[in-house]
């Protein structure tokens, strides 16, 4: 299957994203979101692994300039490596989750999705945050959490408080982080494209902290293809 043609036309002009390597692109929601600075995290924890496979990355979120440079700042995710949309016109053209769009506008049904209302598998991934998951790799080396749990998963509040660190980055530069508060449901996707442009992976989230099809490892999606450790 060939990867969708909105999507090569938005990549095409970006050097090192054209036909002839394989590309992992991530479609982001705001750079505000969630789930964007989750999976920017994670993305540049494995960075070393992806250049030694020849897998080039590219991310593109909603935002714009003064965004990218904070959300890379605070992430850790390379600034050449991503690019920003002002709207969700290209996640619109790749079929991608526009988000509950119930009768009030973007603040309450933001609210209701992160309540697990149009918005799938939120709750239980929330509840994972402060339950811990012995499937999942430990995020912090804090020796409260050691004490708590012990080492190697992912101990009780640990999850949780990764993204309450991310939270207060974000409350406390809203305008930076979302200029614009219009496209505050619109959910993200990932793409792994081969060589010669046919589509090797997709996901496309169905709701707020959704962006992998396996939230306790979310780079499980790449071991076909990049050497993890």
């Amino acid at each position: 299957m060939r990867a969708p043609e909105a999507l090569l036309q938005r990549i095409d002009s970006i050097p090192g994203m054209e036909t002839g390597s394989r590309r992992l692109v991530v479609l982001m929601p705001q750079l505000g979101d969630f789930d964007s600075l989750e999976y920017a995290q994670a993305l540049a924890g494995v960075l070393p692994e992806l250049d030694q496979a020849g897998m080039r990355l590219l991310a593109i979120g909603i935002g714009d300039p003064g965004s990218a440079d904070r959300f890379c700042a605070f992430t850790g995710f390379p600034r050449s490596c991503l690019q920003v949309e002002p709207d969700n016109r290209l996640h619109a053209e790749l079929g991608l989750y526009e988000g509950l769009q119930a009768p009030g506008g973007p603040w309450p049904n933001l609210l209701l999705m992160c309540a697990g209302i149009g918005s799938p598998g939120t709750l239980a991934e929330v509840f994972r945050g402060y339950m811990g998951d012995r499937s999942a790799p430990q995020r912090l080396t804090t020796p409260l959490f050691r004490l708590a749990g012990g080492d190697g998963f992912q101990r009780p509040f640990e999850l949780a408080s990764v993204r309450l660190q991310n939270m207060v980055e974000v409350l406390g530069r809203w305008r930076t982080y979302v200029p614009c508060d219009d496209f505050i449901t619109q959910r993200g996707g990932t793409f792994v494209l081969e060589a010669d442009d046919s589509l090797l992976y997709v996901h496309r989230d169905q709701g707020i902290l959704g962006f992998s099809a396996t939230m306790a490892k979310p780079l499980d999606f790449l071991t076909p293809f990049v050497a993890l450790t």
